[in-house]
């Protein structure tokens, strides 16, 4: 028998819906518990709680809180202990028949180069996504989860918060903890979902589909899994800053698997890939100046994303910002080699099926 964790999806949740949680904390109470060995199926929201939706506009973006990410849970697998590893096997993904892809002003891996906010507006039919704002391309179904993790102890907290708020007074920019719509109480504190980190969370692996298997180091007794972010499909990076975001559901087999290396951070298996044939552009260590610098592979990668953004308006006809919409649902990125000082070497792959001519 599987367990549903079932949402109100008719009220956001930072307005009091039941079964979820937005920041990550030890505190928050577990909404549903099992054994090892069980599956369990999460209803899931969208990353911006169903405030994007058909009729949005560009300009809406602009006013869209920042809600990311609604999650649901956390569950509690009973048994499972600090130092353990739970080990989640994904079984099956539902999703809903909208989807959406944003550019805010500035976001993304390519942000200074766009700004104005551009929505693409995806039609689902469960094997691909259309979408009038990025003509002549049907991007083929591969959901999965972007968010999966679990609770983070007191000291990964405390640790987390520390080193973030070190690098926040360096000027990088980054989520601090904040309470602004934040839900549920006990999680006001909280480390925010934007960041991957020791616990899972936000990692935007597009491999972790049907059929792949997750492993999480345990922080807290029970673990306390949670699930959210749900994509129909994105690409390495999700560079532009969202993939194609949509709710539904993930049903997963948990377990704790005990005997095993311990671990420090998430690991993962994959199912089989199938070859797709792509066109790739590459990049080194250039900046825009054309100064090198020594196997950065930032550099590297933003000189291979911009190869593409204009292949994709020279040669298919894209708008730039339906170009980088493409970008950050189906392009690959692979790090080609990283020895040959100075010059590192990027490439940005585009399966060529996306293309319905």
């Amino acid at each position: 028998m599987t367990l549903r964790i079932e949402i109100d999806r008719s009220r956001p949740l930072h307005d009091g819906a039941l079964g979820g949680h937005n920041r990550w904390h030890p505190d928050i109470a577990p909404v549903a518990s099992v054994d090892p060995g069980a599956d369990v199926t999460f209803e899931l929201r969208d990353s911006r709680d169903r405030t994007l939706t058909r009729e949005s506009t560009h300009e809406d973006l602009l006013a869209t809180p920042p809600l990311a990410h609604p999650l649901t849970g956390p569950l509690e697998v009973r048994g499972a202990e600090p130092g353990d590893v739970i080990e989640v096997q994904i079984l099956g993904y539902e999703t809903d028949d909208f989807g959406w892809t944003a550019i805010w002003p500035g976001s993304g891996f390519l942000g200074d180069m766009f700004d104005r906010p551009f929505l693409a507006r995806w039609e689902l039919d469960g094997e691909r996504a259309r979408a009038a704002e990025v003509p002549g391309v049907a991007v083929p179904a591969a959901p999965f989860a972007g968010v999966i993790g679990v609770a983070p102890s007191p000291e990964l907290l405390d640790r987390a918060r520390r080193r973030e708020a070190a690098l926040a007074e360096t000027g990088a920019s980054l989520n601090l903890p904040t309470a602004e719509l934040a839900f549920p109480r006990e999680g006001a504190e909280g480390l925010r979902t934007f960041p991957p980190r020791e616990n899972g969370g936000n990692m935007d692996i597009r491999d972790l589909v049907a059929g792949a298997r997750l492993w999480l180091p345990v922080f807290v007794p029970g673990a306390r899994l949670s699930i959210g972010d749900l994509h129909f499909a994105q690409g390495d990076g999700e560079v532009c800053i969202a993939a194609i975001e949509t709710g539904g559901t993930a049903t997963v087999r948990v377990n704790v698997a005990r005997g095993g290396p311990r671990l420090r951070f998430p690991a993962w298996e994959s199912p089989p890939r199938p070859g797709r044939r792509s066109f790739a552009t590459t990049g080194i260590p250039l900046d825009d100046a054309g100064r090198n610098a020594d196997r950065d592979l930032n550099l590297a990668t933003r000189r291979a994303l911009i190869e593409l953004l204009d292949w994709l308006q020279h040669e298919r006809g894209l708008g730039r910002e339906a170009a980088y919409v493409l970008m950050s649902v189906a392009a690959e990125l692979r790090v080609s080699e990283v020895v040959d000082a100075p010059n590192a070497l990027v490439s940005a792959a585009l399966p060529l099926d996306v293309f319905e001519d």
